[in-house]
């Protein structure tokens, strides 16, 4: 069984039933969910051992959130409950031509406070084969940017794989510094990147034309990077989109096929269940393999609401195969 190490905030989320809007509800349907959490539980849900490092506030809320990474396979035993509050964020799922809406309330989060220094982190990475990271977690405060080093640090010093999703936004960087101040370093410590140009862009604060220029920059800056993975969506509504992804190494490249996705049910989570489904495939298939098993699961989370891909493995596997999809299963 292969074990993976995840990294980041667990929040409260809260949304309007249905497609209501916020001034229209009168009830919130109540979840949680985080980025690399998220990852975690698709991987768990395969049968990967996966820990999760977080920190929740020392009460009830707090211990419902651990008790729900329990729920989804996950190993909490890392996870210190300390004063602070939960960071909690809204969502309103749109449809049609009207896009959906996040706001975050998560500013001075007990996670974004968790220093991270009475961790064991040699305990926290005994036999593990991966770390995943994403671009979220250093954007909340000097803290977490610090507790990222140093797992990443940790990590390639046991000689354990690391990914990292750069999912830059803007607006989570509040605390004083710039992404360029702080992503360098930990790009320099991550093998394989998920991120397109506007990522880079903003990470490295630094123009580039092209993806290719991005690419061949990244190959040449970065030694321990292995994998660079690109994902492309088309937005026809809120409701309707078109999604694909390549896998790119030093020399080749590995495309999937495309997806259209009619009648969307829950597109928060999606990058998630394909960062997981990379994870998966570049641990037990070849990159070509790979990328069509992200793709697969991230296609078939645009179908699950809430934040978490609960989906088998056969199923993931067939889509990727180009079969299932729409069939009675008896």
């Amino acid at each position: 069984m292969k074990k993976i190490v995840t990294i980041g905030e667990v929040m409260l989320r809260l949304s309007p039933p249905g497609n209501q809007r916020f001034f229209q509800t009168h009830s919130f349907d109540v979840e949680f969910g985080g980025s690399e959490a998220n990852v975690g539980a698709a991987l768990a849900y395969w049968g990967m051992h996966v820990a999760h490092i977080t920190a929740f506030p020392d009460h009830e809320i707090g211990w419902a959130a651990a008790g729900q990474l329990r729920k989804n396979g996950i190993d909490t035993r890392f996870i210190p409950h300390i004063p602070g509050r939960m960071g909690v964020y809204y969502l309103e799922q749109g449809a049609m031509q009207r896009s959906s809406q996040v706001i975050y309330d998560r500013a001075g989060s007990a996670f974004a406070n968790f220093d991270g220094s009475k961790l064991d982190w040699d305990s926290i990475l005994d036999g593990v084969d991966w770390v995943h990271w994403s671009g979220i977690t250093p954007a909340l405060s000097q803290h977490c940017a610090d507790l990222t080093l140093t797992a990443l640090k940790k990590a390639n010093e046991k000689g354990i794989k690391v990914s990292g999703d750069l999912n830059y936004r803007s607006n989570l960087w509040q605390f004083g510094k710039a992404p360029h101040e702080i992503m360098p370093a930990l790009m320099e410590l991550t093998h394989v990147i998920i991120a397109g140009t506007r990522d880079f862009k903003q990470c490295l604060n630094e123009d580039y034309k092209s993806f290719t220029e991005v690419r061949n920059m990244a190959f040449d800056r970065y030694p321990k990077l292995e994998y660079i993975v690109k994902t492309d969506r088309i937005s026809h509504s809120s409701s309707n989109n078109t999604i694909s992804a390549s896998l790119y190494s030093k020399k080749k490249t590995y495309s999937s096929r495309s997806y259209e996705l009619t009648h969307i049910v829950d597109r928060v989570g999606t990058g998630d269940a394909f960062g997981g489904g990379l994870i998966y495939g570049l641990l037990h298939l070849g990159p070509k393999d790979a990328i069509e098993f992200a793709m697969a699961a991230g296609a078939i989370k645009h179908s699950v609401p809430g934040d978490i891909l609960l989906c088998s493995l056969q199923e993931v596997q067939e889509l990727a195969a180009g079969e299932g999809g729409g069939k009675i299963k008896r």
